[in-house]
């Protein structure tokens, strides 16, 4: 369960529970007016993940300082590539002087592509480092 404060009211948001039932993933929102439950698949469940995510590059973005751009061997998980369309990194592994990133599309699509490790790439946002 997560609760939070409306960051421009600083009112209680309420609270967000995500948790398996059954063959469904059941999402439950609560707020101070009301609870609101949704059952789903887990497939309609990663499409609402992707959009969510999607939603939040789109609002850091607009926030977010110039482009940055850092060599490929300095990807990490969360990187989002400057561009038309959302690519964010899933997965870097370094491989001597080649490096091995795994980007996925805001529609949930993963691919591979490998690039010398010093190769310039060029970001939309950084992501948060590895705790």
């Amino acid at each position: 369960m997560n609760s939070a404060n409306d960051e421009d009211s600083g009112a209680p948001a309420g609270h967000l529970e995500v948790t398996p039932v059954g063959a469904g993933v059941e999402i439950r929102l609560g707020t101070p007016s009301g609870e609101l439950s949704l059952i789903c698949t887990p497939d309609r469940a990663r499409e609402l993940a992707a959009a969510l995510g999607l939603a939040a590059d789109e609002v850091e973005s607009v926030r977010s300082a110039d482009p940055v751009t850092v060599r490929a061997d300095e990807l990490r998980r969360g990187d989002v590539r400057d561009g038309d369309r959302a690519m964010t990194v899933d997965g870097v592994r370094t491989d001597g002087a080649t490096v091995h990133v795994t980007w996925k599309s805001g529609a949930g699509r993963s691919w591979n592509q490998l690039y010398d490790a010093d190769a310039r790439i060029t970001l939309r946002r950084r992501g948060r480092p590895a705790h």
